[in-house]
């Protein structure tokens, strides 16, 4: 395959709300335009959402002086973070990571219009470590991980803390349709990407979710299985349906000298069964090799969110070290060919 970086799409400006970081960004297609949200930071920590339109898919056709969205709810108080954007019957579905302060959980706002937007609240587990080791203590055959990240978060936060503390679940992403008339997203509850199928989003309750982790397992889309995931992975870019089945762009982590290094990879998954991985490339798609990419905020980043397709061409938009929009151009129909080469 031929991957062709294109650059920086969008920097830092002098914007009182992004002057430290924009990265991150969903793109979509919306009244013959490509809008792009994006994650902008400033130095108090506090994440917003900026927005640009495109002219073409590498290029900036305008852009706002003022946050586009910014935290409303106490569940969000500290950032509203990562945007993904896909449409299902006429409606977009926008999920994000909502951070109060203490705990990052996936979230999801509605729209019509990308002008005005309806919150739905948390998607993801609201139950405490304290529950969710007990779920982990009835399920067998997991990866032992998933302890071990627990027991990071309770080094960090301490005992007390800890026990009443909301799980950590991120990286929420939709796929764009129903799959058996059920809706379906992708989340990370370290170190794997698993799915949720629902009838109805208002099904995720309380028990919906202590009967979905005791059986964790099941769920399981994608574990690290390359060097280069070595640490964790997580979901990136909403999945591409083709007529193979789902590409999945996703990012994962490796822990090296130089700390935690992202990267992109790509799987090809079932398309009525997500949970089926039928092809894996066994390196990664591209990974932070520029200077921009190494050094940032948050160095050695690239962290793939959106993609759009243009005749033959997707592009992939992505951010670097925390600080920069990305953008890379490579053939759809190579990415698939290689795709299926790997399937045995």
């Amino acid at each position: 395959m031929h991957i062709e970086k294109l650059g920086i799409l969008l920097e830092p400006s002098n914007f009182h709300f992004e002057h430290k970081g924009v990265f991150n960004p969903a793109v979509i297609e919306h009244n013959d335009q490509l809008w792009m949200l994006y994650r902008a930071t400033t130095d108090n920590g506090i994440s917003t959402w900026g927005r640009c339109l495109l002219d073409t898919p590498s290029s900036v056709l305008e852009r706002d002086n003022e946050p586009y969205v910014v935290p409303t709810e106490s569940y969000e108080k500290m950032g509203i973070e990562d945007p993904r954007i896909v449409r299902i019957e006429d409606r977009f579905y926008i999920s994000y990571t909502a951070y109060d302060g203490m705990t990052a959980r996936g979230a999801l706002m509605v729209s019509d219009d990308l002008i005005h937007f309806e919150r739905k609240g948390i998607l993801t587990p609201q139950m405490t470590y304290r529950d969710f080791h007990q779920c982990l203590d009835a399920c067998d055959g997991l990866n032992r991980k998933y302890q071990r990240f627990s027991r990071l978060f309770h080094t960090r936060a301490g005992e007390e803390t800890f026990l009443n503390m909301q799980l950590w679940d991120k990286d929420v992403v939709f796929f764009p349709r129903k799959i058996n008339g059920q809706f379906a997203f992708l989340h990370r509850i370290y170190p794997d990407i698993q799915l949720v199928l629902c009838d109805d989003l208002m099904d995720l309750s309380y028990s919906f979710w202590k009967t979905y982790l005791f059986t964790l397992r099941d769920h399981i889309v994608l574990s690290g299985k390359y060097t280069f995931e070595s640490s964790y992975i997580g979901a990136g870019c909403p999945p591409i349906e083709t007529a193979h089945g789902w590409i999945l762009i996703y990012h994962g982590v490796q822990d090296t000298t130089d700390g935690y290094v992202y990267s992109s990879g790509v799987a090809l998954l079932d398309l009525n069964n997500p949970t089926h991985e039928l092809s894996r490339l066994a390196h990664p798609l591209f990974l932070p090799d520029l200077i921009w990419e190494k050094e940032g905020n948050t160095p050695h980043v690239v962290f793939p969110v959106s993609a759009f397709i243009q005749g033959d061409q997707l592009y992939i938009y992505y951010g670097a070290a925390d600080q920069r929009i990305g953008i890379l151009r490579l053939s759809l129909t190579d990415l698939i060919n290689e795709l299926l080469a790997t399937i045995e």
